[in-house]
């Protein structure tokens, strides 16, 4: 009866499996396809690999997508990782409950709610105080800072209330100041969650349509932004090359990412054991 039970749990897990990563397999197969009809194969061939980069449209767009990701990213990294320690390391303070909700807030709320907010905020900035002059890069770095944020801080909080607080009060007492024992102590243990809430600030950025086109303004168009656009009359052949592209370099970065975190975690242990020695 429980060697039947895990075969169907299995088959079950298998099924999932596959629902998920065949369309994904089909996908990369047909961006080798020769014919320009997406749901013919016509042959092996790798045109519109270079038709792709043919495309200034969509190498302006990648590339304006790829400047927001890393400044949002690395916005959102730093203030949600000072967020993070002020909600783990100050248990009492005025706006507390405040900043919590501020954190929380954009992870529950209607991605469009925030789009619109947001669009309204930057009308009435440039209303007020004559800036933003145009919505743009500016603009949309802004508001995907705003709603990665709190990614980091969940996931830097979680790191930094697990972390033993012990090994920083002995490089206190040891005379070194709050600081250089948070840079030099505290810092490397929360490092894996700090890559974790970059990495995910940035597939989100890279990935968000609803709130870019809210804040996004002419002339200002990003990667996802371009490909609805363009699926909206039909699906081609090249974006099934740029699709295939985009789960080759998000899936090179999962597995860099993971080889890394799992080294640094191999040498935190280490060094535990051969302090606890």
């Amino acid at each position: 009866m429980a060697e039947r039970r895990s075969w169907l749990l299995f088959s079950i897990l298998c099924i999932g499996i596959a629902f998920l990563y065949l369309p994904i397999l089909v996908l990369i197969a047909y961006s080798f396809n020769a014919s320009p009809l997406v749901s013919v194969w016509g042959g092996f061939s790798t045109a519109w690999y270079g038709e792709l980069f043919r495309n200034q449209q969509i190498l302006d767009a990648a590339g304006l997508s790829l400047e927001i990701g890393v400044a949002a990213s690395t916005g959102a990294t730093l203030l949600g990782t000072f967020a993070a320690v002020a909600l783990v390391r100050f248990k009492r303070f005025p706006g507390r409950l405040l900043l919590t909700g501020m954190v929380n807030g954009p992870l529950i709320m209607p991605e469009i709610i925030t789009g619109i907010t947001q669009m309204l905020l930057f009308v009435s900035m440039t209303a007020l105080f004559a800036w933003p002059q145009s919505r743009g890069f500016s603009t949309i770095t802004i508001a995907h800072i705003a709603f990665c944020m709190g990614y980091v801080t969940v996931t830097v909080q979680s790191r930094l209330k697990s972390a033993d607080r012990a090994l920083e009060e002995a490089a206190m007492d040891l005379g070194a100041g709050p600081v250089r024992a948070f840079i030099d102590i505290t810092l490397p243990i929360i490092a894996p969650a700090l890559a974790s809430g970059w990495l995910l600030s940035f597939t989100v950025s890279v990935d968000d349509l609803v709130i870019s086109q809210f804040v996004a303004g002419p002339g200002a168009s990003t990667l996802p932004m371009v490909i609805y656009s363009k699926v909206k009359l039909g699906v081609s052949p090249d974006m099934n090359a740029l699709a295939s592209l985009i789960i080759a370099l998000v899936g090179g970065g999962v597995i860099i990412a993971g080889w890394v975190m799992r080294r640094q975690e191999k040498r935190r242990l280490r060094d535990m054991q051969l302090a606890a020695r």
